[in-house]
């Protein structure tokens, strides 16, 4: 599991001046504001954020991102207004949480519909703010990451709409490590036989080298 110290030492190790003060305070203001809450797999909902800053901090964005990453659900599953966030973190937080929450709110019926609605509001977004698509990003792929704890039906309709959506607009951006841990994901959901059978060739296939492996070291 994710520390807080991670985060913080991956945001420094590209961002030598980061203001770590920031973050922390971030961590905590997140903190007392999902506490009490909880995942479907019963961990505190804290997790959530915690995972999605480091993601990002992993994307080599600055202490602006990586705060929004801690705060982004607080405005939309909470008491906390973006007035709140702006008086605390100042305008530039303030305004990244905000959009970051415009993107949560729209629900999509179909496919075609999701890929028209969503990538159109996704690059209005990042026309103005690049920031908030990669933060976003950072979003979906926990929750991708932790998807085994809803329904069937939920998973393959989150998978669909990740594969049609936010895989392709990873690519775009040319962020080739997410995009490939969303389509592997999804194939996961959407095809679980075919992706059981795969799982288990690569693992036959690692046995058989590291039996050869430790047989050679013998001699």
């Amino acid at each position: 599991m994710v520390r807080l110290d991670d985060v913080i030492e991956e945001l420094r190790s590209h961002h030598p001046d980061a203001d770590v003060a920031m973050v922390r305070k971030a961590y905590v203001f997140s903190a007392a504001a999902h506490r009490g809450q909880v995942r479907r797999n019963g961990e505190p909902y804290l997790i959530h954020p915690l995972e999605v800053s480091y993601i990002v901090s992993q994307l080599r964005l600055d202490t602006a991102s990586v705060c929004a990453g801690l705060l982004h659900d607080t405005v939309e599953d909470t008491d906390v207004t973006v007035e709140q966030i702006e008086a605390d973190f100042g305008e530039d937080v303030a305004s990244l949480v905000a959009a970051l929450t415009k993107l949560e709110k729209y629900q999509f019926t179909s496919a075609e519909e999701a890929q028209a609605e969503n990538f159109r509001k996704m690059l209005i977004a990042m026309s103005r703010d690049l920031r908030v698509i990669l933060v976003k990003l950072s979003d979906r792929l926990h929750n991708m990451q932790t998807l085994v704890h809803l329904r069937e039906e939920k998973q393959r309709r989150i998978a669909r709409e990740t594969l049609d959506i936010y895989a392709p607009l990873a690519n775009r951006l040319g962020i080739n490590s997410i995009k490939v841990k969303l389509e592997d994901l999804c194939f996961k959901y959407l095809h679980p036989g075919e992706y059981k059978h795969l799982a288990d060739s690569i693992q036959k296939t690692r046995d058989r080298k590291s039996t050869r492996l430790n047989s050679s070291h013998r001699y």
